[in-house]
């Protein structure tokens, strides 16, 4: 079969051809009885003894395995003599898609972020279901999508532009106050402080001995900002080069103790604090790491189709590879579809170790 993929893309970015995500029927079936909405506008399943075709979410009851067949789409399903059903509206998965599209434009158009009502009524849809379409579609709801961009958006121009303030009129505010109230909650440091190498701001840090080797943990006072295995204090200057970098100290002792526990012994970490920042596309793709259980993994495939981007392989693997904070955001539970690990930034290894410990 040619499955088509979902319409809902990221620009140009083409899918890892190590991490293909080719469906058989036997995969596409076991879709089906998962109702995984991850596969919905992958294919659809015609039904011989009823004549329809659904969503591979469908929640009405499955049909016997000897009646299903598995079409492209829509159209594929209509040539061949089936009718959409009317509980699931396959079909209306287009529609769905340039729904939230069109949000998603209204939201990088905005100066402000624009209601859930307003976006909405811009779609033809209920406030209430839309937020739920959104939220399947993007990974994140209309307005944590607008946050995240705005985020994004400040830590690339506080990186690019000399002055803050050529910073603020480049990331799209149309004045001062609105930056840093937009600002406030969601940086760490001061937005001189990201154009400025950290200047200003105090970062606690410490290199450990662990079972998995050494490991440098780094926190400022509003979370841990880097925690990596094999690193030191020059790796962290050169991240930070103009912070106050202190090592040790009991305050950070607590703060360190967790860290190395979570370390140790993997498994949740949401408890932890974290400061981490990167574009909308890589924070979304490290929240749906955080909502891996333990002992569980992803494929890269998966990520990228749980931020609302299943054309994005690739670049799902590249923000998994930026995270900042290894472990406490498990990137180590992203795996490739046939299987094998992938890569890891501190070596398979350690990757592994992790995963067999989590898996115990």
């Amino acid at each position: 079969m040619d499955f088509m993929p979902n319409a809902f893309r990221e620009g140009t970015t083409m899918p890892d051809p190590a991490a293909d995500d080719s469906i058989g029927d036997e995969r596409a079936w076991q879709a089906v009885l998962d109702r995984d909405r991850e596969f919905d506008g992958r294919f659809v399943m015609a039904v011989t003894s009823t004549g329809i075709y659904c969503r591979p979410s469908c929640p009405a009851r499955h049909p016997a395995r000897g009646n299903m067949r598995f079409l492209a789409d829509g159209p594929a399903a209509r040539a061949a003599g089936f009718r959409p059903c009317r509980r699931c509206r396959p079909d209306d998965l287009a529609r769905d898609d340039a729904a939230v599209l069109t949000a998603i434009e209204r939201i990088r158009a905005s100066e402000g972020i624009p209601t859930l009502a307003e976006l909405a009524d811009a779609v033809g849809y209920s406030p209430a279901h839309f937020q739920r379409l959104f939220t399947r579609q993007a990974g994140l709801s209309p307005a944590a999508y607008a946050r995240a961009l705005r985020a994004g958006r400040m830590a690339e121009a506080l990186t690019c532009e000399d002055d803050v303030t050529g910073a603020i009129y480049a990331a799209g505010f149309s004045a001062p106050s609105r930056f840093y109230e937009a600002g406030q909650e969601r940086l760490g440091m001061t937005p001189s402080a990201w154009v400025d190498g950290g200047r200003g701001t105090s970062i606690r840090w410490a290199v450990v001995p662990t079972s998995l080797g050494s490991m440098l943990v780094a926190a400022t006072e509003k979370g841990v900002c880097r925690l990596a295995f094999g690193e030191d204090g020059e790796s962290l200057a050169a991240r930070f080069p103009n912070a106050e970098r202190i090592e040790g100290g009991e305050e950070f002792a607590a703060l360190l103790a967790q860290v190395v526990a979570a370390v140790e012994t993997p498994g949740r970490a949401d408890h932890i604090p974290l400061d981490v920042r990167g574009t909308a596309f890589q924070e979304a793709v490290w929240r749906a790491l955080r909502t891996i259980p333990p002992g569980e993994t992803r494929t890269y495939a998966q990520i990228a189709a749980a931020v609302g981007s299943p054309g994005a392989v690739r670049a799902a693997g590249s923000a998994n590879g930026a995270n900042p904070v290894a472990v406490l955001v498990p990137c180590h539970r992203v795996i490739r579809t046939d299987g094998s690990l992938g890569g890891y930034a501190y070596g398979l290894a350690i990757k592994q170790a992790l995963l067999d410990r989590e898996q115990s």
